[in-house]
């Protein structure tokens, strides 16, 4: 048994669930690195039996990316769980036929490729729905399948910059961030996912007929930005980043204890902002008239965080933590993986499990989300080598026969 940190044993063993919502929905995972196989690993979570595409070669990118132990890369263990993995070069004619073959039978293919190159492969929507008018096909690009920048590459980043999430972020006086993982694909995945349920629900319940999904990082990314677009057509106001601090609330912000800790909190309605005084022993806060309602708070927002900080930073995390508590501000410190790992309530919630895989001995990655009373997901296996299910799909499913198969991988087409 591989040499564990000392708490690897303190979260439960992944259980399977054999009633999973997505059963019987069959995925083709045609994508690459991270926005399109995140969004398929949801689905595969919840059941759907997704098929993952690697070149077979080069496999996919994330084999390749960090972190890795002892030659395993741990992110593709955990990106491509729930995953059955072949490979296969699309490129050449005799790949895209069998890439064919396997459409026939699918319910979604999702491809995050620059725009023209299934087209240019031969394999357009117009040709895979002639043999199978109920496909969906997820389309995720860097700026989607049509206009000015549709041939630009992409990637989360990017996205994030031109999304306008990046300008968000940082300092007001210091250069726009990012965040430290890649928030634009993973965006791009959740709405890659929930716009495949979306088809299916119409193909099923309403329209009987498959259709293409086109998705750009950029735009899942300004989606998010709520307001942005409203605030600047009618009141001309550009929104600008401003640190730690809510730009339409008073307090808030992220503050140090006296023992180096950081919490963030914002007091958004009038009951948290009167629990926070009462926490603080400042209830006179709540009477003052420069401090009576949150729109007042706003004009007075560097004076009003200026003595939350000085408050907190008097107090050890603990004090902090004891005076919240008592008096239900709504508040957490900023925690880090190691924080994550050691909290009572991530535990309870088994949001953290052990899965079982034969390279790694074991190991412990995030549990699904969200948890379904009824039909819960559940994580059966991490990611596999590549090529590992080549046999049983083709050879059991598509019924190739093993003459076909060895004659496919001498070829370099799988």
């Amino acid at each position: 048994m591989a040499d564990y940190f000392k708490g690897h044993y303190d979260f439960p063993l992944a259980r399977k669930s054999h009633d999973k919502p997505l059963q019987g929905v069959r995925v083709i995972d045609a994508g690459n690195m991270v926005a399109g196989p995140f969004a398929t690993e949801l689905m595969a979570d919840f059941g759907a039996e997704v098929i993952k595409l690697e070149h077979p070669r080069q496999g996919d990118g994330q084999r390749r990316l960090g972190p890795i132990k002892n030659g395993i890369p741990l992110w593709w263990k955990v990106i491509a769980r729930n995953k059955r993995c072949i490979t296969l070069d699309l490129s050449r004619p005799e790949g895209a036929a069998v890439f064919k073959d396997l459409a026939r039978s699918a319910d979604v293919v999702v491809e995050n490729y620059r725009p023209g190159t299934l087209e240019r492969w031969g394999l357009s929507y117009e040709e895979l729905s002639r043999m199978n008018s109920r496909l969906v096909l997820l389309r995720i690009s860097g700026y989607g399948q049509t206009g000015p920048y549709r041939n630009r590459p992409g990637f989360g980043r990017v996205a994030e910059a031109m999304g306008g999430l990046a300008n968000l972020i940082g300092e007001p006086d210091g250069p726009p961030m990012t965040p430290g993982v890649p928030l634009g694909d993973f965006i791009s995945g959740l709405f890659g996912a929930f716009s495949v349920m979306v088809a299916l629900h119409y193909r099923n319940l309403r329209g009987g007929e498959g259709q293409v999904i086109d998705l750009a990082l950029y735009e899942a990314i300004f989606r998010l930005l709520e307001f942005d677009a409203i605030q600047f057509d009618q009141l001309e106001t550009v929104h600008k980043r401003v640190g730690n601090r809510v730009t339409h609330v008073a307090p808030s912000s992220t503050f140090k204890t006296r023992d180096a800790h950081y919490v963030t909190l914002a007091a958004s309605t009038p009951s948290i902002w009167l629990r926070l005084c009462r926490a603080m022993g400042r209830e006179n806060l709540a009477s003052n008239s420069d401090f009576v309602d949150n729109s007042t708070r706003l004009k007075y927002s560097e004076e009003i965080n200026g003595i939350v900080a000085v408050w907190i930073a008097e107090r050890t995390r603990k004090q902090v933590e004891e005076a919240f508590e008592h008096h239900e501000v709504a508040y957490s410190f900023v925690y880090d993986i190691a924080d994550i790992f050691n909290d009572e309530h991530y535990r309870v919630r088994e949001m953290l499990i052990r899965v079982l895989d034969e390279e790694l001995g074991e190991a412990v990655v995030q549990n699904v989300v969200p948890k379904f009373s009824k039909t819960p997901g559940s994580v059966d296996f991490l990611g596999r080598k590549m090529g590992e299910d080549n046999e049983e799909i083709y050879c059991g499913e598509l019924g190739y026969s093993k003459e076909r198969l060895t004659q496919l991988k001498e070829a370099g087409i799988i």
